[in-house]
């Protein structure tokens, strides 16, 4: 996916732009596929 150097916000803001993931979490219950709190998460456990 992408370099392993990078850290997991750089990789977030990276999918933003892209347009993978929401710039803003919007809190609902469950959370999207698309929030990028989740995003970072899971990039962050990788």
């Amino acid at each position: 996916m992408a370099k392993k150097d990078r850290t997991p916000a750089e990789r977030v803001k990276k999918l933003m732009k892209k347009g993978k993931v929401k710039k803003k979490c919007c809190k609902s219950k469950p959370l999207c596929g698309k929030c990028p709190v989740l995003a970072f998460r899971r990039l962050k456990a990788a």
